[in-house]
């Protein structure tokens, strides 16, 4: 019975609304390490520290790559949904050449907006990573990705 508890004790639950998306990334990618499961709730309003048009660009300057040995064919598979930004920013600070790191990256779970299931659950916040502590502009992760084609939009 110990060990139930245990187990439900090891799964955190992130409310990303407000939170710099690569600060709350590194934090989740430490506790995905230490054991725990990580369900990422709200992806979509998880901020990026710089001018809108700046942020946007930098992206879709990513979709422009190509690769050198079929250049015609389209580049490397990018994110464009705001799960996909988060799960690929959490992905870039595990070691997932490693199977630890692969195992940690399974348990991370993303959502957009507040799922059923976890609805009424305790729901954590990282101070260190809260947008307020940002003095300059910020872009939230779904207008990153309707810029990027998402049409999610009003999720």
């Amino acid at each position: 019975m110990a060990e139930k508890k245990s187990i439900e004790e090891k799964v955190i639950i992130v409310d990303a609304s407000g939170l710099i998306l690569g600060r709350m990334a590194s934090i989740i990618a430490k506790k995905l390490l230490e054991g725990y499961k990580v369900y990422v709730v709200n992806a979509e309003k998880a901020v990026l520290s710089g001018e809108k048009k700046r942020v946007i660009e930098g992206y879709k300057l990513l979709l422009k790559v190509r690769t050198h040995y079929n250049p015609d064919k389209s580049g490397i598979r990018r994110p464009r949904t705001p799960v996909e930004i988060v799960k690929r920013s959490v992905r870039g600070m595990l070691p997932m050449d490693k199977p630890k790191g692969r195992l940690a990256f399974k348990n991370l779970k993303v959502y957009i907006g507040v799922p059923k299931e976890l609805e009424g659950k305790q729901v954590t916040k990282f101070e260190e990573a809260d947008a307020r502590r940002l003095s300059g502009r910020y872009v939230t992760v779904g207008e990153v990705a309707e810029s990027l084609g998402w049409k999610g939009g009003a999720g």
